[in-house]
Parts: C-alpha cells; structure tokens; sequence
C-alpha cells in the first residue's frame, strides 16, 4: 500500500537547514536547536539534520522520539516541561530537559543520582505568552535558590516560549527582560548560565538586517522547528524566497467520483463528530473523495496542489472534494497532491496510516 502518503524531499529539507542555520550563525554567537517534532523525529530527515554542522542539539516534546534516534551525535533536550512518570526515561535518553517546578526538578535529581549522572536543564520563563514558565520573579530566583543545593542538577540556563499559544510576538524589550533575569541569577547565586534560548521560529524575524527589533545580546539559542520544514520564520508568516515551502507533500487517491447534488437531501441533523454542518446548494456537482479523513489530518489545513478543487468536507477516513471545476483531468485511483502547514503536516507523520515516502 503506497496511499495516503507525505513525500519528503531530502534536498530541499537540507537546503533549508543550511541556509537558516547559517543565517543564525553569521553575525551571532548563537547554538541552534532544531526541533524535530513535527516529522515525529522520523529516523531519514534525522540524519539530515545529524549531519548539519551548525544544529547543535536536537529538540523534541516526546522522549520516545530520542529513544528511536539514539544514534544521533547531536545532544538531545526534551522542550516539553517532563511527566513525572517519565523522569527515569527523561534522565536517561535525554541530556537536557525544560522544567518550571521544583517538585519535578528534585524527582530528576533523584533518578539522576540512581543512575549515576549529572542532569541540565533550563528554566522556562513566563514573559506573557502564558504557556509554561514561572511567572512571578520572587518564584524564580526561590527555585534557583533550592536547584543550587541539588547535586545531580545543573542548571544551565533560561527560556522562553512564546507565539505557540498566547500568540506574542518576540520583541527586543521581551528577549531583554529574559537577559536581565540572566544576569541577576548568575550575580545573586554565582553561576554562569551558558544556554539563553530566545524562542522558536517566530524570532527569526529579529535576525533580518532591516528589522525594527533586533535580538538581544545575550540570547545565546534558538530552538528551530517550523522555519526549517516549511521555510518561513512564524511571527508574522512570511516566507523565505531563499527556502522552499514544498518540503513536504500530501498525496492521496481519488476512490469514488461521481456527480451529486451539492446539498444534502433530507433533515440535517450533527455529524460524526457532534458538529451540525451547514451547505451551500451549487446544484449537481462532480464529487470526489479521496482516502484520507479527519483520523489522520485536520481537512482544513491542507489545500490542494490543483487551484480548481476545493475541499468541502471531511469525515474519519474520507476527503470529500469538489472536482466541478477540473471533471475531465481525474478519475478513480489517480491521485491528488496537498499542501501542509504545521499542524497538518504534526498529524501526518503521527498518523501510522500516512505512509513516508523520501526522495
């Protein structure tokens, strides 16, 4: 079975990677983060990415990822806050790990004293995106203040996230306040902390010579995901002409075309997923579906490689697509190629039923 399936260009992946990482390294002395999340940590584009001289570590939320890739040269740091259920895990397969409690910082203090290590990590601040991080000051040098008595941790420097869930944007003023808290810790308890990661994809931005916002000195990492699979930096979704956007490409196949009506006949009650759908009568339309489905990708964040179908709907395991347009170039068991953005292309390569394919 070759359908559903993501067909993954290798040369533009790496393409893409070198010139941003590049990019990061020229003017500032920065280590890069490659975030490997959104491909599952998928073992093809991982030696890509190994073998990058300037990716200094690989980033993942899921410790399982660094399990299946235990080969990689690259140090490996779990940006996801861990589980306690998954410390032993977390100090064994991963080098270093986001924390905001001190409950969970003291639990991988522990396991990493019965395995015999020394265990980094980074604390992740707050700065208004309202994700994970300690908020308030007095709690953060408070939790300093006890990591300095734990033997089996190291604490190696500060985060932040922000763009992912409250949706701010990186400024000058935001990435300082991180510096200045720095600066403060390594004065107030005499520790140097090595590892300032100043967000994701969305302060690429800060890195273009005619910025009005410019990333600080003292930012000392990047954490890398999206920009380098889908060549564009995330604050304000702009793509790179010098990266390309087509890494990845759904391909699915048409296994029913037929003409229809365009609205449903009879009382429309909820659907399948409880939603009550509404329609728009176009008359009788050429209707096809293709075998992929809300199981495997969310319909909505996905478009058509051809601009004269337009998806109108999707169930489990069916794409329902409006073929009117274009009725004489397809036919059952052709195929039909997507577009993905982030999320689409996350639920993709999660889904099992989504084959891999590699060029």
């Amino acid at each position: 079975m070759q359908n559903p399936r993501i067909v993954v260009d290798l040369v533009k992946i790496k393409e893409n990677i070198d010139f941003l990482s590049k990019r990061i390294k020229k003017n500032n002395d920065i280590s890069v983060t490659a975030i490997t999340k959104s491909f599952s940590a998928h073992p093809e584009i991982i030696s890509v990415y190994d073998a990058c001289e300037e990716i200094d570590y690989l980033g993942d939320s899921r410790v399982e990822n660094f399990i299946n890739n235990q080969e990689t040269s690259k140090e490996k740091v779990l940006v996801r806050i861990p589980m306690i259920s998954e410390i032993p895990e977390v100090v064994k397969y991963t080098d270093i790990s986001f924390n905001t409690e001190i409950e969970v910082i003291k639990k991988l203090d522990e396991e990493a004293a019965r395995q015999g290590k020394q265990h980094r990590i980074l604390l992740m601040v707050d700065l208004g995106d309202l994700r994970e991080g300690i908020f308030e000051e007095e709690e953060l040098f408070s939790i300093v203040e006890e990591i300095m008595t734990l033997e089996n941790i190291e604490l190696v420097g500060l985060g932040v996230n922000l763009t992912c869930y409250g949706a701010v944007i990186p400024t000058e003023a935001i990435l300082n306040q991180l510096v200045k808290y720095k600066m403060q810790i390594e004065a107030c308890f005499d520790v140097a902390l090595t590892m300032i990661s100043g967000g994701n994809s969305s302060s690429v931005y800060m890195l273009e010579p005619d910025t009005k916002e410019n990333l600080p000195n003292g930012i000392t990492n990047l954490r890398i995901g999206e920009a380098f699979v889908l060549g564009r930096e995330t604050a304000y979704g702009k793509d790179y002409q010098e990266m390309h956007q087509d890494v990845f490409t759904l391909k699915t196949e048409i296994v029913e075309y037929k003409t229809k009506p365009s609205y449903p006949i009879g009382e429309v009650g909820v659907d399948a997923f409880g939603n009550k759908p509404t329609f728009v009568d176009k008359g009788l339309m050429k209707r096809g579906i293709v075998g992929i489905g809300r199981q495997d990708v969310d319909h909505t964040a996905i478009t058509p490689l051809d601009s004269r179908l337009e998806i109108i709907g999707a169930s489990s395991d069916h794409l329902i697509i409006d073929f009117t347009k274009a009725k004489d170039d397809y036919q059952v068991g052709d195929e039909v190629s997507f577009s993905l953005d982030y999320g689409s292309l996350l639920s993709c390569f999660t889904s099992e039923y989504v084959k891999k394919e590699f060029i």
